[in-house]
Formats: C-alpha cells, structure tokens, sequence
C-alpha cells in the first residue's frame, strides 16, 4: 500500500473499518476453500468490524503462554461470545521450545494458560505450536508453503475438522 515497507498506515477506526470492508468486497479472490484473515490481537476496530461486517464462519483464537496475552485473548473471546460467532477453536503459539542438541523442553514463557482460554471459548485446543527456528526463517524470507512439519498438518487438519463441525446454513432461494 506504501513505497516504502516501514511506512505507518496511520488510520483511525472508520478508515481501517472502510479498507477492511473493502478488501473483502472489492478484492477478486477467485474460488477459495478458505480465507483466513489474521488480525492483530483484542477487541479493536478491525476484530470488530471483521467481526460484525463480514461473513464470518468461525474464529481461531491464538494465544501464548503469558498472563498478559491470555488476559487479551480472554477479552476476544467474551466480544466472540457476544456477537455470537462460533469459536472454532484455539491455538497456543510459541508454547514451549526443544533444545535440537538435547532434545530437552523449555517453556520459554512461562506455563501454559491456554486450557483456561480453550474452556472460556467453549473450544477445542486445535495445536500448540512450538517455537522452532527453522520455522522462523521460512517465514521470515516469505516461505512459509515451504514448510514441511507434521504440527502444521496436525493443526490444518484439526482447523477442517473445526469447520466440518460447524452447522450448515440452510439455503435460500430468491425470487
């Protein structure tokens, strides 16, 4: 959107909610299987206007294991609640680190709070995800299709079953 990638886009609520909005309706998105927008965490303008303007079928929340995090996450899903979209489930990332020379488990962040989020949300735990530096790299240098561990098949398959699981909406008809 800029000429220069570190420029802020310095956009107040109604603007933000516009561009938003504007994405989804003006954006040829072709013929997706699914469309996940990643939005930044708590109960801002763009989680609510996701939240109330578009065709949302479900939510996945992403926490980490920290107080402060999982107090945010918590507030997400009380909004979720009260606009009544379903939670499909949660994710927990950063979780916990395995040293690759030893193998040991660190939790880096402390314990892990997510089974208290998972039941607030009346949701599954879908993954944990780990902090893994390979994985880091893919993503950072925008490889992310690249990366090739069974937790991210375990979660994508957990997040299709979440989905299946959803009640269908009747069809209409118009005349």
């Amino acid at each position: 959107l800029t000429d220069k990638e570190d420029t802020a886009m310095i956009w107040r609520g109604p603007i933000l909610s516009g561009v938003i909005r504007q994405f989804y309706e003006q954006v040829l998105w072709s013929d997706l299987d699914y469309l996940l927008i990643d939005l930044p965490p708590g109960t801002s303008d763009a989680p609510l206007t996701v939240l109330q303007s578009l065709a949302v079928d479900g939510v996945v929340l992403v926490t980490m294991p920290q107080k402060l995090a999982t107090m945010i996450v918590r507030k997400a899903a009380n909004l979720i609640h009260q606009l009544k979209k379903p939670i499909l489930g949660v994710v927990e990332n950063m979780s916990y680190f395995v040293a690759p020379d030893t193998g040991v488990r660190y939790d880096v962040f402390g314990p892990s709070y997510a089974d208290s989020v998972a039941e607030l949300a009346g949701a599954p735990m879908l993954a944990r995800l780990p902090i893994d530096p390979r994985l880091v790299e893919k993503a950072d240098s925008g490889r992310v299709e690249e990366i090739d561990d069974p937790i991210v098949d375990e979660l994508a398959a957990a997040l299709e079953r979440a989905v299946a699981a959803l009640p269908k909406a009747k069809e209409t008809i118009s005349i």
